[in-house]
């Protein structure tokens, strides 16, 4: 069963941008790609350092601390050194609110 929280407005995650939240002690990154608001879990893989310093390039969230990058939406790591996926969390929009189940 899930566990759906409220993280933020829609509108404080713009297109192109990521932005770091809290999910009941969860970090999250949010990426907006092109309107769709995609979760992961707010930590590099390679490093763990927080996602959310770094940037949106297209679909992918690129680590800003070593240039690692992850799909936006599935965590699917996309380049070293990285080599392993980031978690993602499945994202709901609900009168204009952004809930994430991190359950």
């Amino acid at each position: 069963m899930g566990q759906w929280v409220k993280v933020a407005a829609e509108g404080d995650c713009p297109v192109g941008k990521l932005k770091g939240v809290m999910a009941e002690g969860t970090p999250v990154v949010l990426a907006n790609v092109d309107g769709t608001v995609c979760a992961l879990m707010d930590r590099c893989s390679h490093e763990d350092y927080p996602l959310s310093d770094g940037e949106l390039d297209g679909g992918d969230v690129v680590c800003i601390y070593h240039g690692a990058r992850f799909d936006a939406c599935s965590g699917a790591r996309k380049s070293l050194p990285a080599i392993r996926p980031v978690r993602s969390f499945p994202v709901e929009i609900r009168d204009g609110d952004i809930y994430v189940d991190v359950g």
